[in-house]
């Protein structure tokens, strides 16, 4: 009897740890259902909570009995897409997002899963469904999508053209409404264009080669669809677009602008010639005076019917025909001068172009009594500027130096001394820089900020337009340089210009 009995202790301790076991899993089952980070609800068929855990029941307060729609979606029948019932009709796990307001009306989002829960006979029994709360992501989400049509907006209503080029190929790859009025093509017209395909065929190297390696170009010369003349300013900086590296191309058409400038400039060149009009005439009349006296001894020696030394002949012809030459010359520098072009860069001697500058006021100087002193540097690397307009700046230049030498000589406590213009020219680094001083009178330290501002002069009333210093302030900005006064006894002026790259090569503006 004890054996039995014995056996059967065992048996009733072995089944009380099997219990204590199964509550202690029963527990921790309970726990993890509890602590898990999602919003999990049981349901039956009628869509009623059977169990939920902490999470649910901290974010809906849901009373026994809910049903799972009116707990924690705020409505009065089921959704009209619902997973659960997906699940109780196929077995199967259905997603689906969905949204609904908390206990505090706050309207929220979740994405939502569930799956079947079956008892022993293999019946669905209840479904269960979690619901991952995704409603920060969905407030980004709006965010973005807000951010994004402000910004689309934005760049579609920019008044200025704008381009999306991709980074190597220069393909235009988007635009801008912008680009429709300036250029006269619809989008769908240059989306998937190259960009260079707008610039002359010469010009597109230079081009493809600034476009990747400046944020600014200037005076950009374009061609529109319908053949018109487009001037540009351009500016460029780097972006993305749907994931790829890309050039976001700024333009602005300056053409307008430019036109009234090149009127200006014509007007200035003209108002420059009036004021050199005196010295030309000097100019030329040397060359004629000595032809004139030239062809007066052969008259004579006609006349008398003398007979004319073969050699003394061909010393007149050679006069005569020197000095046509030069006067010729003369002329032709003064048309050249004169005459309206359009711009362009190209690479120039500087030393070249300050002494065919000097040409044309050498002898107007020299009457005068100034003399011109040259300091040029040999050998120094070209730069990049239109030529014609650079002329124009330093023949300005000499012009405001002779001027203001004569204001100064004909001040009465001013004694006429060794007036002089000294032409200096240098390299310094990625530079080259020229000097124009004169001896005269020089700019006042409070009118130095002000001196290159449209409309303002030093010179008496009817002897200047105010227009010279600032149209050569913006020759010298178009070429890339600088042009500052330095204070100090007379006018000392320093330009600045780049050395540029060897890559770069003649562009037209």
């Amino acid at each position: 009897m004890d054996q039995p009995l014995n056996d059967l202790h065992q048996l009733s301790a072995c089944a009380s740890e099997v219990d204590a076991e199964l509550d202690k899993r029963v527990d921790e089952y309970q726990m993890l259902f509890d602590l898990v980070p999602c919003i999990i609800t049981v349901q039956d068929k009628d869509y009623r909570l059977v169990r939920y855990n902490r999470e649910f029941a901290e974010k809906f307060d849901p009373q026994p009995g809910d049903y799972c729609y009116q707990a924690y979606k705020g409505l009065s029948e089921k959704c009209p897409v619902c997973p659960v019932e997906k699940t109780f009709d196929d077995g199967n796990s259905h997603w689906s997002e969905e949204s609904g307001p908390d206990k505090d009306g706050r309207l929220r989002h979740w994405v939502v899963k569930s799956c079947p829960i079956q008892n022993s006979e293999g019946e669905i029994v209840a479904v269960m469904e979690m619901c991952l709360d995704i409603t920060h992501r969905k407030e980004l989400e709006q965010k973005l999508i807000i951010s994004e049509k402000k910004y689309s907006s934005i760049f579609s209503n920019i008044p200025n053209p704008v381009f999306v080029l991709d980074l190597e190929s220069l393909e235009i790859l988007d635009c801008n409404a912008s680009v429709e009025k300036v250029y006269s093509v619809t989008k769908d017209d240059v989306t998937g264009r190259f960009f260079l395909d707008m610039f002359s065929e010469e010009d597109r190297d230079y081009y493809a080669i600034k476009l990747r390696t400046s944020t600014f170009l200037g005076q950009a010369k374009q061609k529109t669809k319908d053949g018109r003349t487009l001037y540009v300013n351009i500016r460029v900086s780097p972006s993305e677009y749907n994931g790829q590296e890309v050039l976001l191309v700024t333009t602005s058409d300056i053409t307008k602008r430019l036109e009234t400038e090149q009127q200006l400039l014509q007007a200035s060149k003209m108002a420059t010639l009036g004021e050199m009009a005196t010295g030309v005439a000097h100019e030329l009349n040397q060359p004629l005076a000595v032809m004139e006296s030239a062809s007066s001894f052969l008259m004579r020696k006609l006349n008398n019917e003398e007979e004319i030394d073969p050699e003394h002949l061909l010393i007149m012809a050679q006069k005569i025909s020197g000095n046509v030459d030069r006067a010729t010359k003369i002329i032709n520098h003064l048309r050249e001068f004169g005459r309206k072009e359009d711009a362009g860069l190209e690479r120039i001697q500087v030393n070249d172009l300050l002494r065919r500058s000097n040409e044309l006021l050498s002898q107007q100087l020299r009457v005068r009594g100034i003399k011109v002193v040259w300091r040029l540097a040999e050998g120094l690397p070209p730069i990049l500027a239109d030529p014609g307009r650079l002329e124009q700046v330093f023949i300005n230049l000499l012009l405001n130096a002779r001027d203001a030498i004569e204001e100064k000589l004909s001040t009465a406590k001013t004694k006429k001394s060794f007036e002089k213009i000294t032409l200096r020219t240098r390299s310094d680094g990625d530079k080259v820089i020229v000097e124009v001083a004169d001896t005269g009178n020089g700019v006042p330290k409070d009118q130095l900020d002000k001196i290159f501002e449209p409309f303002y002069t030093t010179k008496g009333i009817g002897k200047g337009t105010g227009l010279g210093l600032s149209i050569s302030y913006g020759i010298i900005k178009d070429c890339g340089g600088n042009i500052r006064v330095k204070p100090g006894k007379g006018a000392h002026f320093i330009i600045e210009f780049p050395i540029p790259h060897a890559k770069q090569t003649q562009v037209s503006r």
